[in-house]
């Protein structure tokens, strides 16, 4: 059910993204416009907003293709302080560079310091959901706002489950995908189990399955991202060993780059299901209840 409409705020969405921010708007009770954005021959471009704003706005934008999809929101966050808003709040359900939390090797960027102050300075409110925190525990000390909330798409997952298949076996592809894997499990009641992975670089993954009772069941793959997707793969070829009825995966986040899709197919993989916090044809979740509960709840804090 829909919020009343509230026309002291707005949601603003991008054209790659549009849908789910009229879906967030709509589930919010907050008008929404567009922000107009036109690339030019030599890669440049030109944004264009409402020429009358309210002190609020909130920019809806998820940040897979990170490089362009942050001088845009730069563009828009600075063009909305120009035309008068007072606070900014940055609805981004795929937050970039979250994972690049650590140099490892000397002179390397400590990427998500470095965006996470960049994003501080033109926004005051963040919303995201999964981020990637690992060595950084809490998202204000990756961005530095007040509210920065890490929303769980658990919930939706696990309600999303209960429709599709009776009874699943849960299984977490690494250590890091436990929390997610077993809250729906837990809150389900169903079987689960954490596998672990060793990496050597960025394509090149090891996943050794712990002892279980895959055969004859209904296996879920549950991770918060999936991008080259080797990690999935390696783990759907190991469960296929063991004939399980089918196995399906589950993600928060699909960036599915280059031929991931083709490759888990071929692993064996019958489903692919995502939210759509990153839009690709697995979508099959919708986050705007969650991120309109977040964004209708939180009552922003003044700047």
């Amino acid at each position: 059910m829909s919020s009343p409409l509230n026309d002291s705020r707005v949601v603003i969405g991008f054209p790659d993204y549009q849908k789910p921010a009229q879906r967030l708007a709509t589930k919010a009770g907050i008008p929404y416009t567009d922000a107009l954005i036109h690339h030019f021959p030599d890669g440049e471009t030109r944004l264009r907003l409402p020429a009358a704003l309210p002190e609020q706005v909130i920019l809806c934008q998820t940040l897979n293709h990170p490089n362009s999809r942050l001088v845009e929101l730069v563009l828009a966050a600075a063009t909305a302080r120009d035309l008068g808003a007072k606070h900014i709040t940055l609805v981004a359900p795929y937050l970039c560079y979250m994972r690049q939390d650590k140099a490892f090797h000397p002179g390397e960027a400590v990427s998500q310091r470095i965006v996470g102050t960049l994003l501080s300075q033109w926004i005051d409110a963040l919303i995201t959901v999964d981020s990637h925190l690992h060595r950084v525990h809490r998202l204000k000390d990756a961005v530095p706002v007040n509210p920065a909330i890490n929303l769980t798409a658990s919930p939706v997952m696990s309600a999303f489950l209960m429709k599709q298949i009776d009874n699943p076996f849960l299984v977490g592809p690494d250590e890091e995908s436990e929390q997610w894997v077993a809250s729906i499990a837990q809150d389900r009641g169903y079987d689960y189990c954490v596998a672990s992975k060793r990496r050597s670089g960025d394509q090149q993954v090891r996943v050794s399955l712990p002892e279980g009772a895959y055969r004859n069941r209904h296996i879920v793959l549950v991770d918060d991202i999936a991008s080259t997707g080797r990690t999935l793969e390696d783990a759907a070829l190991g469960l296929a060993r063991f004939e399980p009825a089918s196995i399906s995966v589950l993600v928060t986040h699909a960036l599915f780059v280059d031929d991931a899709q083709e490759r888990l197919r071929r692993a064996g993989v019958s489903h692919i299901w995502s939210t759509d916090a990153v839009p690709h044809p697995s979508n099959a979740l919708h986050l705007d209840h969650l991120l309109a509960e977040a964004l209708n709840g939180c009552e922003l804090a003044p700047t």
